[in-house]
């Protein structure tokens, strides 16, 4: 049995207020870090984005290297890995320790061969060493504090600047790398310093919104540019491939083009007011494309050649995704850990319309449930303890405060929506509460199919009921499980009810009888998180996916048939759903399956469905 990732929709930058956030580019690819996580976001076209996911902690920052073919990414314990971007495998090249503490910056050399790194530590702030072997290759020195951007001169004889908090720059000369001048020109902390391609001018940018131009070779101070300049803190500037203009982005929500020759601000543009829409780091892409990171996580495309706005906004969730549910074969939304919902279009290839931030009042934390209705309705429960309903791609104004926290949301055929508690359960009808239970065990999950409504509970069982349209009616209670009821599926007949527990056991059951249907789907070894039927009226399988980073689709047909895709979801996968029917391709049946959770990256998945 066979799959294959068919597309991979990835999460946005993290981000911290305050702190720039590096992200570099290699013709129409952007790489950034969030979590454990290295993402290549394409800029074309986003499902063809790539990640790498070979680092055991949090990740800071990642560099392509000038060739194209290797990146470097560093983590908070100062690792640093060097990895193939070219094949599929991502094979290691080179794992080495530069610093004790975090790395905040990478640079390659023009040459791909040598790579300094800066940061935090007890005994340096900077580390310089060979790609291939981690051989020193000089010494970064003469800063008193953590170090916040470095960047190499791609031209011999190499140069090197650094960017600090102790409100200096360092210049080296190299190979290999030694302390030259400390440059004093900012009075703030110096947030980011690069060299042009050409290697004749570098600039740097810091706290105090001044802009410095220096000479690449002697390291003497060049000019400042004091025209139209920004009124906050300057995170991030990038130069041009012509080497004859660089932009800067600020906390004071604008993104300004410089020009070497004139020293004039050519062009500005605003993203936007308020925490976020501070402009935290930006990269120039290609020939025309500026690229600037919001503080919400939105990267924003910028022409030479368009008026005052980006052209294109690309959104992505920038915390774990907790829930998911899809409309119609090619579209589904996906709700974070931050509140945010998140529309996907799979047929699309627009960047900025494949994945689009649902409009409206968004919830304030966590969703921890979404539901789908037959009339096309997504139904979300949040953290917030409250239940909202999203019509088209927007939020409608009305929302309803739940009993207890919710966890879990499901929608039977009349379109009622029951909401699953730590302490109730309810049943919510146009946006009215029309029925509520306080039952005497904590519910955990809910499911609901055609008139059938399941609950999990903490008490390690599920409870059958009916629903009439005005009371739930309980019918029966299934056997005690080994842990407790995390995920709860009903199929759309109602004849059928899956449920998954904290020991990673999946059971099957006749809704009607409470009978068990013998399956051993017990190859789980954590947690189940989501299981969803195949949304024929009469299901042939489910998906199940789990903490263990693991997707299964199981066979109803053939109960000792399953297909599993190891590692579908880095650090935990939180929950599955079916795209659409299944067809035939290359002569055998095949479903798309729909991946998300801890990453924040959403994995679309062609599956071989395993038959008879």
């Amino acid at each position: 049995m066979s799959s294959k990732q068919i597309a991979l929709y990835p999460c946005s930058p993290n981000t911290v207020r305050g702190t720039s956030t590096k992200i570099s580019a290699s013709k129409d690819k952007v790489v950034y870090t969030n979590g454990k996580t290295v993402i290549i976001r394409d800029l074309k076209n986003a499902a063809l984005s790539t990640t790498f996911s070979g680092h055991a902690y949090n990740t800071t920052v990642a560099r392509f290297s000038p060739s194209g073919f290797y990146c470097a990414s560093a983590d908070i314990t100062g690792t640093v890995k060097i990895w193939d971007t070219i094949g599929e495998d991502q094979t290691v090249k080179g794992e080495y320790k530069v610093l004790s503490g975090k790395v905040n910056d990478l640079a390659w050399d023009g040459e791909s061969k040598r790579i300094i790194a800066v940061g935090d530590g007890r005994e340096k702030f900077g580390h310089a060493f060979l790609a291939d072997s981690g051989s020193s290759t000089g010494q970064i020195s003469g800063h008193s504090k953590v170090i916040n951007a470095v960047s190499i001169r791609y031209q011999r004889p190499f140069r090197a600047a650094t960017a600090s908090d102790d409100n200096s720059i360092v210049f080296h000369q190299g190979v290999p790398f030694k302390y030259d001048k400390t440059i004093r020109t900012h009075t703030k902390f110096v947030q980011d310093v690069q060299f042009g391609p050409s290697g004749d001018h570098f600039a740097s940018v810091g706290s105090d919104s001044k802009i410095f131009l220096y000479d690449g070779k002697t390291g003497e101070t060049v000019a400042e540019f004091t025209d139209s300049p920004h009124k906050g803190t300057i995170m991030s500037c990038s130069w041009s491939p012509d080497s004859k203009s660089f932009f800067t982005t600020s906390l004071d929500c604008t993104v300004r083009l410089w020009d070497i020759e004139s020293r004039k601000s050519l062009q500005a543009w605003t993203v936007g007011s308020g925490v976020p829409n501070q402009q935290v780091g930006g990269v120039w892409s290609g020939i025309s494309d500026l690229v600037s990171l919001s503080m919400s996580g939105d990267l924003n495309v910028f022409d030479l050649r368009t008026g005052d706005k980006p052209t294109r906004i690309l959104q992505a969730p920038q915390k774990a995704i907790t829930a998911a549910s899809s409309t119609s074969s090619n579209t589904f939304f996906a709700g974070s850990a931050d509140g945010r919902v998140l529309s996907y279009n799979v047929d699309s290839t627009s960047p900025s319309d494949a994945v689009q931030l649902v409009g409206g009042t968004l919830h304030t934390s966590l969703v921890s449930g979404m539901a789908t209705a037959s009339s096309g309705k997504v139904f979300t429960a949040g953290y917030d303890d409250h239940i909202r309903e999203i019509e088209g791609s927007t939020y409608t104004p009305a929302s309803i405060p739940s009993l207890s926290q919710p966890k879990s949301v499901a929608v039977t055929s009349d379109e009622t929506v029951f909401v699953a508690g730590i302490i109730s359960v309810e049943a919510i009808r146009n946006n009215q509460r029309v029925f509520e239970l306080k039952p005497s065990y904590a519910p955990s999950a809910v499911g609901a199919g055609g008139l059938v409504v399941a609950v999990g509970g903490e008490d390690k069982r599920v409870h059958v009921y009916t629903w009439n349209g005005n009371t739930l009616t309980e019918k029966l209670v299934l056997p005690e499980s080994e842990g407790t009821i995390t995920a709860l599926a009903v199929s759309n007949d109602g004849a059928l009810i899956v449920q998954g527990n904290s020991a990673g056991k999946i059971a099957l059951y006749h809704s009607q009888s409470g009978e068990l249907i013998p399956t051993r789907w017990d190859w789980h070894t954590a947690r189940i998180s989501s299981l969803e039927f195949f949304p024929a009226l009469s299901p042939t399988h489910v998906v199940s996916g789990s903490l263990d980073t693991n997707l299964f689709v199981w066979s109803l047909e053939n109960i000792s048939k399953r297909v599993l895709i190891k590692g579908a979801g880095p650090g935990g996968v939180n929950c599955v759903i079916w795209l659409g029917d299944a067809h035939v391709t290359d002569g055998k049946k095949t479903g798309r399956v729909l991946s998300a959770g801890a990453d924040g990256c959403a994995r679309v998945w062609e599956v071989e469905l395993p038959g008879k």
